[in-house]
C-alpha cells in the first residue's frame, strides 16, 4: 500500500516552515500588567507567595510604570491596598485614596500607559468580603452604591478604564449610569463577567490582604461547575453596557473563554490568576519544567482558546521574550 499523500510532518521540518504556518501568536500588546500599590514611599514588599511580584508605593510604582511602557505592554491594572480598612470599604471610593493617587501619578508622568482600575471593595472592607455585609449576608444593591462611588473616583482621577470585578448583580449598568452622569460617558468597562468562586486567587488574597474573615464568597462568585449560566452572566455585562468581557481565571476555564468568543462580538479578556502564575513558579523554581517555556505555553493556550487580551503577572517576562 502506498503511504497516504498528506503528510502534516513536512511543514514541522524547519523553524522558518512552523513560524510561516502557526495559527496563533503572542505579543506584548495582548497583556494588562496587574500591580499592587500601598501607601508609603521607596516601599517594595516582595509577595512571597508570588515569587517575582511586589507591593510598591506610588512613587516606585511610577518607575515600574515606565519600564512596562519601554516592553511595549499598553495597560496596568491597579490593586489597592489602604492603610485603613472598614465595614463599607471606604478608603476605595476615597477621592484621596491610595488607587486614585496611584493614578493621577502614572497618567502625569507616564501618560502613554493606559491605567485600568480594578472596581470591588474586598480589599478596603475589615471583612474581606466583595459586598456590604448585614447578618453574614452580602447585600447585593446596598454594594452597588459603593461600586459607583468608586468607578466615579477613579474616572476623575484619569483611570482609562474601570473593572469591576465583585460580581454583584446589576454592577456593569450602575456603573454605567454612574459614568454617565458624572461626565464620563467614553469611559469603558471591563467586566469581570464570568469571574468563578475559585481556590487559585489563594496567592492574590495573601498579596492583598483580602481574605474573607469569615464564610466564602460562594454567594457571589461563580460555581465551578456552570458554563451555561457563565455565558448568561456575559450575556447580561453586555446587555448591561459593558465593552470587555472577561473571563477568570483563565487556564482552568479555556471552555469559557471559547465559548464567550463565539458567541460574543465584543473583544474578550481572561485573567491569569495568581495561583497560575504560582503554580508555573513553584515547578520552575523546584527544576520540574522549563519556566519560560511553560509561561509561553500557557499563555498561548489562552489566546488560541480566544482571548484578546490576557491579564498576567508573567506580562514582562513574556514581552521580553516576545520583542
Amino acid at each position: 500500500m502506498a503511504f497516504p499523500i498528506q503528510r502534516l510532518r513536512r511543514l514541522r521540518q524547519h523553524e522558518a516552515f512552523r513560524r510561516m504556518v502557526r495559527e496563533t501568536s503572542l505579543a506584548p500588546s495582548d497583556f494588562i500588567y496587574p500591580l499592587f500599590v500601598v501607601e508609603g514611599r521607596d516601599r517594595r514588599e516582595e509577595i512571597a507567595s508570588m515569587p517575582g511580584q511586589f507591593r510598591l508605593s506610588v512613587d516606585l510604582l511610577v518607575k515600574e510604570a515606565g519600564e512596562i511602557t519601554a516592553l511595549g505592554i499598553p495597560a496596568i491594572i491597579l490593586f489597592g491596598i489602604p492603610d485603613r480598612k472598614d465595614e463599607r470599604g471606604s478608603s476605595g471610593f476615597d477621592p484621596n485614596g491610595i488607587v486614585q493617587r496611584a493614578v493621577k501619578a502614572v497618567k502625569d508622568q507616564v501618560p502613554g500607559l493606559m491605567v485600568v482600575t480594578d472596581v470591588c471593595i474586598d480589599e478596603y472592607t475589615d471583612h474581606g468580603h466583595c459586598g456590604i455585609v448585614k447578618d453574614g449576608r452580602i447585600l447585593n444593591d446596598e454594594t452597588l452604591e459603593c461600586l459607583r462611588a468608586m468607578a466615579r473616583t477613579h474616572a476623575q482621577a484619569g483611570a482609562d478604564m474601570v473593572a469591576p470585578s465583585d460580581m454583584m448583580d446589576g454592577r456593569v449598568a450602575a456603573i454605567r449610569a454612574e459614568l454617565d452622569q458624572a461626565g464620563f460617558p467614553e469611559l469603558p468597562i471591563m467586566a469581570y463577567a464570568a469571574k468563578f468562586a475559585s481556590c487559585f486567587y489563594a496567592p492574590f488574597r495573601d498579596a492583598a490582604f483580602s481574605s474573607p474573615q469569615f464564610g466564602d464568597r460562594q454567594s457571589y462568585q461563580m460555581d465551578p461547575a456552570n458554563r451555561r449560566e457563565a455565558l448568561r452572566e456575559i450575556a447580561l455585562d453586555v446587555e448591561e453596557g459593558a465593552d470587555i468581557i472577561m473571563v477568570k481565571p483563565a487556564l482552568p476555564y479555556l471552555d469559557i473563554i471559547a465559548a464567550a468568543r463565539a458567541q460574543m462580538l465584543l473583544p474578550v479578556a481572561a485573567y491569569q490568576v495568581s495561583g497560575e502564575y504560582s503554580m508555573i513558579k513553584a515547578a520552575a523554581n523546584a527544576g520540574w519544567l522549563d519556566e519560560s517555556r511553560a509561561m509561553m505555553e500557557s499563555l498561548l493556550s489562552i489566546k488560541r482558546a480566544g482571548a484578546d487580551l490576557i491579564l498576567t503577572y508573567f506580562a514582562k517576562d513574556a514581552a521580553r521574550l516576545l520583542r
